[in-house]
């Protein structure tokens, strides 16, 4: 028979915070392919760069109390090298070529984490 799967509990925490950093990519690709002007509004890339970083985390905090604790342990370490890039994005300057690039460099870990709390095996 078959392992039974089931996603991690700790599943949308790992969704949304997949959310709100593909909101902050796209928000940033509009601007930067200059299809939005946001010279009045800045702070919206910001605040959604915040949630990421926070949603991100809260993310990472299911090591701790997620269930079932090995699956959830697992999306949580696929997620944890994201915190690296979007912890630099402030750093390293807007208007050069790094700041996308170094953006883009933590998606891998958050698709893996996303795939991580959906895709669980429940093993005993």
């Amino acid at each position: 028979m078959a392992p039974r799967r089931r996603r991690t509990d700790a599943a949308p925490l790992f969704a949304v915070a997949a959310g709100a950093y593909a909101a902050n990519v796209a928000l940033g690709s509009a601007v930067a392919a200059r299809l939005i002007d946001t010279s009045s509004f800045r702070w919206v890339h910001h605040a959604i760069y915040i949630a990421t970083c926070v949603t991100s985390a809260a993310a990472f905090s299911a090591i701790v109390w997620g269930r079932p604790a090995h699956a959830s342990r697992r999306a949580a370490l696929a997620l944890a090298p994201a915190a690296v890039p979007l912890a630099a994005i402030p750093y390293l300057g807007t208007h050069s070529r790094r700041h996308p690039l170094v953006a883009l460099a933590a998606a891998p870990f958050i698709v893996a984490g996303v795939v991580c709390s959906r895709l669980a095996s429940d093993r005993k």
